[in-house]
């Protein structure tokens, strides 16, 4: 078959993966369109650009892979994707599937601990301890960026994760006595994960806080207003990102993504920084020219995957990390990757398919799907550390580019956040209850005293206004 083809049948998947999101109640349904769209990216609009443009690859510019060029475009993008397709039509029939099983079963109202007065005040401690993570990290020098193997300071990179998590637990959970206020906080929080995104060099933080934000309307309610508003966060996110990159780079550099632009055209041009962020389908061609086997075996898949839950304090070994092992093994099958250090995002159905070819997509498929239940259930938990882990995943990119491997990895970090989340729920609860404690009197009156006079009792009560 032709590229085309194979575009026209990835893109029919997809859009029968948002209708049937469409059928499914509750928070769900945000995170299976926010998949379709983001998949969208990656192998739609990116090969599109590719067989429109055609563009030469040379250094600087990703988007253009040298091994699709060599082959042709059209046969080259046509040859990759084959796995992608078979994993998306799996994908979207796992979700036809549940549509029609969860319109009878209706979620919760509304999540469990937004009846909790302590959740909101743990959120915004937990906001300021990240907020001082963060600072940290820029005044040190240690902030990373995307595609780094390691972090300059892993712990500053692990306390500013807090920061991140609660902005997303407070853009779906805070509810301010007026509307203003609300719309005050939640731009505050959307400046904040904006501004992190371009120092981070990362589409993620922002993608998030867009997600949070659709996250809440899903509990609250939907409307058109609410629709129309969510959709132009993400255009705004989206294509302002590469003038947010821009304001960090030196002018050398600007004059050097000009030069990689100017292949282009002018109407692609707001949408390449972008695009080259969602690289899906390089990996799609890492796993084309690598081909199932000679990586890892099952066997080995679940050692890696299990020992991501531990810390490496109490493992007494360095992790496995499969950004890392995919660059060197598996792209490095067709690239030289000898003189370069970097972590990739390898996909659900781009590493099922290196591990086990076809059936290793329809695992990985299952996998990422079953994360996702997980995830909106974990939102209605009435347990602290488990809501923790559900906003952790609301802002990171297991559900949409990572594999089995990679997800089990965000988890085990994310299982410290908890962690570290709970303890500080406890800080905030023991110092509102002191608090609440030393407002209320020490003593109170009794409401009602006996006064005897011979032998008939007369019940004194207090006046009610006092």
């Amino acid at each position: 078959m032709s590229a085309a083809t194979e575009v026209a049948l990835i893109a029919l998947a997809l859009a029968t993966l948002a209708v049937a999101a469409t059928r499914v109640p509750g928070v769900a349904r945000v995170f299976l369109i926010a998949q379709a769209a983001f998949w969208s990216l990656s192998y739609v609009a990116r090969p599109l650009v590719l067989l429109w443009v055609q563009p030469d690859p040379h250094f600087g510019d990703n988007v253009p892979d040298p091994r699709l060029a060599q082959f042709g475009y059209d046969r080259g993008i046509a040859l990759v994707l084959h796995h992608v397709v078979f994993g998306l039509w799996v994908y979207a029939g796992f979700v036809v599937a549940y549509a029609l099983w969860a319109r009878r079963h209706p979620p919760r109202e509304l999540p469990a601990l937004t009846r909790d007065p302590d959740f909101v005040p743990t959120l915004a401690a937990m906001y300021c301890v990240g907020l001082l993570g963060r600072a940290a990290s820029i005044a040190s020098g240690s902030i990373g960026s995307a595609g780094d193997v390691d972090s300059a300071s892993p712990i500053l990179s692990f306390v500013a994760i807090l920061a991140t998590i609660a902005a997303l637990g407070l853009i779906i959970f805070v509810r301010p006595a007026t509307p203003r206020l609300t719309v005050l906080i939640i731009g505050g929080l959307l400046v904040g994960e904006l501004a992190w995104t371009a120092i981070v060099e990362s589409k993620t933080p922002i993608i998030g806080a867009a997600m949070a934000i659709a996250v809440r309307f899903a509990i609250l309610g939907w409307t058109r207003a609410k629709a129309i508003g969510v959709g132009v966060i993400a255009v705004l996110g989206i294509g302002g990102f590469g003038w947010l990159q821009s304001l960090k780079q030196t002018k050398y550099v600007k004059a050097e993504a000009s030069l990689a632009d100017s292949s282009y055209p002018p109407i692609v041009h707001p949408f390449l920084s972008i695009l080259r962020r969602f690289d899906l389908l390089e990996a799609a061609t890492d796993a084309y020219f690598h081909q199932p086997g000679l990586w890892l075996t099952p066997a080995e898949t679940l050692r890696h995957a299990s020992a991501s839950l531990v810390p490496s304090q109490l493992l007494g070994a360095a992790k496995f990390q499969s950004g890392t092992a995919w660059a060197q093994d598996v792209r490095g099958a067709s690239v030289d990757m000898t003189k370069v250090s970097v972590s990739l995002a390898e996909g659900n159905l781009n590493e099922g398919y290196v591990l086990g070819g076809y059936p290793g997509v329809i695992v990985c498929a299952a996998f990422t799907f079953l994360l996702l239940l997980a995830w909106a259930k974990a939102l209605y938990s009435r347990f602290f550390p488990v809501v923790v882990l559900g906003l952790a995943l609301t802002g990171a990119s297991a559900l949409f580019e990572r594999g089995i491997l990679g997800s089990m990895e965000n988890l085990g970090k994310f299982l410290q956040a908890a962690v570290l989340a709970w303890l500080i729920s406890l800080v905030v609860r023991e110092y509102r209850r002191r608090t609440t404690a030393e407002a209320s009197p020490a003593v109170r009156a009794p409401a009602a005293a006996p006064v005897f006079v011979g032998a008939v009792t007369i019940e004194k009560r207090e006046s009610p206004w006092g």
